[in-house]
């Protein structure tokens, strides 16, 4: 079947058709098994793992979403809790402001009340004094009189019975 393509003595090589077309034939053959066989189920393959990686792709890119929006509601939430905790922190400064202000205020009438009652006391034991005075002044003068109607006195007698009435009182306190 195959026969040489060189005729003996000669250098041209002689066209064989048969052979060419037999080649051409096995080929195509070839070729539609392979696609039926081989790229067929190959190609399903490949179309399911791109299938599966952009599945994956688009899988990963919105767990890649949820986690920036989960990670956006957090930084709200801490900032709100920021805020509040600032408030609450103002609002007890405030509140200390008040009930120093009103622990100051409370402490002022307390002292005024003290004060006041204390000029009270000390204005009572004044006239207490004064009227101790009084009387003591009374008694003397009575006493100095008593004495000056049982005798008649000199000058220099009424000095020294004068005298005499003050050393008293002041041995008498």
């Amino acid at each position: 079947m195959l026969t040489s393509s060189f005729v003996l003595g000669s250098a041209e090589p002689l066209f064989n058709g048969g052979d060419i077309l037999f080649q051409l034939l096995m080929f195509i053959i070839l070729m539609a098994l392979l696609k039926k066989y081989a790229w067929g189920p190959l190609m399903g393959i490949m179309k399911e793992r791109e299938t599966h990686i952009s599945n994956e792709i688009s899988q990963a890119e919105k767990a890649n979403q949820d986690a920036k929006k989960h990670l956006e509601e957090q930084r709200e939430l801490l900032k709100e809790a920021r805020q509040e905790a600032q408030i609450l922190i103002e609002n007890a400064r405030k509140q200390g402001d008040v009930q120093r202000d009103e622990i100051i205020s409370i402490a002022r009438a307390e002292a005024d009340r003290i004060k006041e009652s204390a000029k009270l006391e000390i204005e009572q034991q004044k006239e207490q004094a004064v009227a101790a005075i009084r009387e003591q002044v009374a008694s003397l003068s009575v006493m100095i009189a008593s004495k000056v109607i049982e005798r008649e006195l000199g000058e220099q007698d009424q000095q020294k019975l004068i005298d005499e009435f003050i050393q008293e009182a002041g041995r008498g306190q």
